[in-house]
């Protein structure tokens, strides 16, 4: 089981980029959130097996999302403890 927080920099608030990531998440095996900061970035935490966790984020990363996203930055966190699916959060 792994865990990360990604930082998502660009067009990536006013175009539907929180609800599209819980979208995609509901094909993978993972739990977190996605939510929108003050300076306009968009904060994702998810979790999960490793590859699961893998394979959403590259979901995330060539879905039409990408046309949006001018960087991103990943770090590995805890295991998101007492998380249960997946959400938007503010």
């Amino acid at each position: 089981m792994i865990a990360r927080q990604v930082f998502y920099e660009g067009r990536v608030q006013g175009v539907g980029f929180r609800f599209m990531v819980k979208q995609i998440a509901r094909g993978y095996e993972v739990v977190g959130w996605v939510r929108n900061l003050d300076d306009g970035r968009v904060e994702l935490q998810c979790g999960g097996e490793r590859e699961e966790v893998e394979d959403f984020l590259k979901a995330i990363a060539e879905s039409e999302l990408k046309a949006h996203i001018k960087g991103v930055a990943a770090v590995p966190i805890a295991l998101l403890a007492g998380v249960r699916g997946f959400e938007i959060v503010r």
